[in-house]
């Protein structure tokens, strides 16, 4: 959408979107993939790196989400398309940089952001059916993902790839959960071991851990919630509050763009505090 003429009848979103275009667009001329894309973490991310100047290739496996969220980012003057898919599907992963080299000539950025929580339990009590489930989602997906990722980068001549972890299984272990804990953690080494393999060629890799944030997927969000529910998680946290999925976006950006050149292999915890309180 082209902003007309008249100053009122421009809408936020593109008085936001072209607010970034009077400084400098952190992300201008990149080319970024976020999966999970279709609520939370993902969607605030794909519409902030929009506005920061990527072409964005999102997915998730509800389509109406996502080709909500890329008429959004068109109508504030952003450029996407959306794949819609399993994440577990290596199909999917190919053709998730095919499409981002076919439609936008390359791949700069990929936010390997789905996940599954699954349902809490005790680890003797777990399937193998659940176990795999939620390894397979939190975990293979992000190296199926990077499996595609990383040939595209190398072809580009650099990169920067972000994986959401946890702080679960890092710096705190939390009963019926361990499916969980031990995929989140596994992603932390896969980030290790990817920096390590390619920081020569200028692809950095990194983990984001969120703390507890306000999204669809949220306990505090379930349909058995309670205001007990979101006080306790609420005061885990140091600040005593859950993150918006902007404030976690925001750090996305960073791992993202050219400001945190200087970084790779690192778990950054953006997580309110939650691994430190004791309060």
């Amino acid at each position: 959408m082209r902003p007309t003429s008249t100053p009122c009848r421009v809408s936020a979103s593109l008085l936001m979107f072209h607010g970034s275009r009077l400084g400098v667009m952190k992300l201008e001329h990149k080319v970024a993939i976020v999966t999970g894309a279709s609520s939370g973490i993902g969607r605030a991310t794909a519409l902030l790196f929009a506005r920061e100047g990527a072409k964005a290739v999102v997915t998730a496996r509800r389509r109406a989400e996502l080709d909500d969220l890329v008429d959004q980012i068109e109508q504030a003057g952003g450029t996407a398309v959306a794949v819609d898919g399993d994440v577990r599907d290596e199909g999917l992963a190919k053709t998730l940089v095919d499409t981002a080299v076919d439609r936008f000539g390359g791949l700069d950025i990929a936010f390997n952001n789905a996940g599954v929580v699954g349902e809490q339990m005790p680890t003797h009590e777990l399937s193998l059916t659940d176990w795999h489930n939620i390894l397979d989602v939190n975990l293979t997906a992000a190296f199926l993902g990077v499996k595609y990722q990383v040939p595209a980068m190398l072809s580009r001549g650099a990169g920067s790839i972000l994986i959401t972890s946890s702080f679960v299984g890092y710096t705190v272990g939390m009963p019926g959960m361990a499916a969980y804990a031990a995929a989140k953690a596994g992603t932390i080494g896969l980030t290790k071991a990817l920096a390590a393999e390619h920081g020569a060629a200028a692809i950095r890799v990194n983990a984001i851990l969120p703390g507890g944030t306000d999204t669809p997927a949220s306990i505090t969000n379930a349909p058995d919630a309670t205001p007990e529910t979101l006080a306790f998680v609420e005061g885990m946290h140091a600040v005593k509050r859950l993150a918006t999925p902007e404030e976690i976006a925001q750090s996305a950006l960073y791992l993202a763009s050219d400001a945190s050149s200087f970084v790779t292999g690192t778990a950054l915890l953006v997580d309110g505090g939650v691994s430190i309180n004791r309060t």
